[in-house]
């Protein structure tokens, strides 16, 4: 199935969507092949344990972040990225209240279904 998301995403126009345990997000664009969703995390929130088979790149925008990547922690803070290869259990703790921009190849079609609510531990 074809899936597009609309040329402008206008974020101040758009509501966070609520998943939560202090974890909120907005789709900003997405196609079959990739997507990209900006992801805000309350102080203390945890993206717990999980896989799934999507290559994942995150940036933070801000605050501090402690992720877990197969089995190795780093922590992060802004303006620095974080690559997740396909299937590798991976997690992440917010350290300080922030921001991430993950960027998914392909579309994480769970996602748009209403599942895929990975960062709370859900396997894909």
């Amino acid at each position: 199935m074809e899936r597009n998301s609309e040329k402008y995403i206008l974020t101040k126009e758009m509501e966070w969507e609520e998943l939560g345990g202090g974890v909120s997000r907005k789709f900003l664009g997405y196609d079959n092949q990739i997507m990209m969703v900006s992801v805000k995390f309350e102080k203390g929130a945890l993206g717990s344990p999980h896989s799934h088979f999507h290559t994942q790149a995150t940036y933070v925008v801000s605050g501090k972040f402690e992720f877990e990547i197969d089995g190795v922690k780093q922590t992060v803070s802004a303006g620095d990225g974080v690559y997740i290869e396909p299937n590798l259990l991976h997690s992440a703790v917010c350290l300080e209240e922030g921001q991430l921009i993950d960027t998914f190849s392909p579309v994480r079609e769970d996602f748009l279904t209403g599942g895929g609510v990975s960062y709370f531990g859900d396997k894909d």
